[in-house]
């Protein structure tokens, strides 16, 4: 059988396949229809300081090959999620990466520092979160805030830092360099795309909150490129993510340079995407004989 196994930051997945954020809470329903032991990792819902009440509704909305979603990152905060998730976790044979948000580059530090000794395996950090201190720009669209959050989050962090980059930006490769500046193990993305969607016949937004993060199929296009970018800009390994519904849409991302993927709207209209994906990788390395899913990355150059 062809080695599925691959290593971030010096720690080991049993093979590439993980959950994108806010897409699998933290398995617990989910855990019904897929054996969460099959999974490289399970990437949790993000996580605050303290709990968030997210956006009013509506704030999900379906479109083409797609939907937008303006959840507001609805979350029960650090205290809840040590006691409660982390345990059903650890139940697992998987790895454990904890998605980090905050309104303050004070707030994610005070998450991490709480996760420094819980056993959890990596952190990431969601900077499409907005700045409350900068007018409420995101933190991952500018450079040098993006580099001293990072800078700031690796003083308080005992995993390794993977940094979750948002699209939603000129030059995708100024802001990986950035991160990379800044201390990060790993990055990340891509985060949605800010989106819109408008009830022609009420005359409104489809989403109270106007605008909303736009993944799905449509988007995987944009990122296979942006990953491609990033992997031939940095040295550092990506976990690419983005419209990733089949094991193909995976090993697009893994060519363009991706060492790990997320599979993560594909769940709600399949909840056994992952496992799909997972069985279909294992049955392309059979077929193709490649020995070992590292031969892939980054091939197409």
């Amino acid at each position: 059988m062809s080695k599925m196994s691959v290593t971030l930051a010096g720690v080991e997945l049993k093979n590439p396949v993980m959950t994108a954020s806010g897409t699998f809470g933290s398995g617990v329903e989910y855990s019904e229809f897929v054996d969460l032991n099959l999974l490289g990792a399970v990437v949790t819902k993000g996580v605050a300081n303290v709990p968030w009440t997210g956006n009013p509704t509506p704030r999900v909305a379906e479109t083409a090959s797609g939907m937008l979603n303006a959840i507001g990152l609805q979350n029960p905060g650090i205290d809840v999620f040590c006691e409660r998730d982390i345990p059903f976790l650890k139940q697992f044979d998987t790895k454990i990466i904890v998605n980090v948000c905050g309104k303050t580059t004070e707030d994610y530090c005070e998450v991490v520092e709480r996760l420094a000794n819980e056993p959890v395996d990596m952190l990431e950090i969601n900077v499409s979160c907005p700045n409350v201190k900068e007018g409420g720009i995101a933190f991952g669209q500018q450079p040098k805030a993006l580099e001293e959050i990072t800078r700031e989050v690796k003083k308080y962090a005992r995993q390794p830092i993977i940094m979750k980059l948002s699209p939603n930006v000129t030059d995708i490769t100024e802001m990986a360099r950035a991160a990379e500046a800044g201390g990060a193990d790993v990055l990340s993305l891509i985060n949605t795309l800010t989106g819109m969607k408008i009830d022609i016949k009420r005359r409104v937004f489809a989403l109270a909150n106007k605008t909303g993060g736009m993944s799905g199929p449509a988007v995987k296009p944009v990122a296979v490129r942006m990953v491609y970018q990033v992997a031939n800009a940095v040295s550092l390994p990506i976990i690419g993510m983005g419209g990733i519904a089949t094991a193909e849409d995976a090993l697009e991302f893994i060519m363009a340079g991706a060492t790990a993927v997320s599979v993560g709207t594909a769940n709600f209209f399949n909840p056994y995407a992952t496992r799909d994906v997972v069985r279909g990788m294992e049955k392309f390395l059979e077929n193709e004989k490649v020995a070992d899913i590292n031969e892939l990355i980054g091939i197409v150059k």
